[in-house]
């Protein structure tokens, strides 16, 4: 399943759509403005809710938390600061945990699960400047999650390169 964000640089409460490789419209980052911290919505084209993201407000590192129906889904946090790459942590309630690596600059990251890929979030093969593709490997995978947590790893990553 392969997506293309298309983020507006302007716009009032960061809204954009995630599109399908037909250019049909998928899902709606609803971001939310006049916030203390950054809070967006993950809806269906239908305009229903999937899930919830938010900044946790006190962490000692940059924490988004993923909520779905009211409850903890994930927790996005950067792992510790490494040279080459940069690494985040997502922990989902039932302790599973997915590792996501990449590089800031380029927007380039692979989400994993022991060692499995389950998805990659890419500008390589787009050339608008913020357009970006989540690739979801593996076809049982929810992918409104692994979007939410795409969602987060940006969001993380240009507060990272911006601060």
């Amino acid at each position: 399943m392969r997506f293309l964000v298309r983020e507006r640089l302007f716009a009032v409460g960061d809204d954009y759509w995630i599109e399908d490789a037909d250019g049909r419209k998928v899902f709606l980052v609803d971001g939310k403005a006049m916030r203390v911290r950054d809070t967006f919505e993950l809806k269906d084209a239908q305009g229903r809710t999937l899930v919830e993201i938010r900044q946790k407000l006190l962490s000692l590192r940059d924490t988004m938390l993923i909520e779905r129906d009211g409850e903890q889904l994930a927790r996005v946090k950067r792992k510790r600061l490494s040279l080459l790459r940069n690494h985040y942590r997502v922990t989902l309630v039932d302790g599973t945990e997915l590792d996501i690596s990449g590089k800031i600059l380029d927007r380039e990251f692979a989400i994993d699960y022991d060692g499995e890929l389950l998805a990659q979030i890419s500008r390589r093969w787009l050339t608008v400047r913020d357009t970006y593709g989540i690739d979801v490997v593996r076809e049982d995978a929810d992918a409104a999650l692994l979007i939410a947590v795409s969602v987060c790893v940006i969001v993380l990553a240009d507060k990272e390169h911006d601060g």
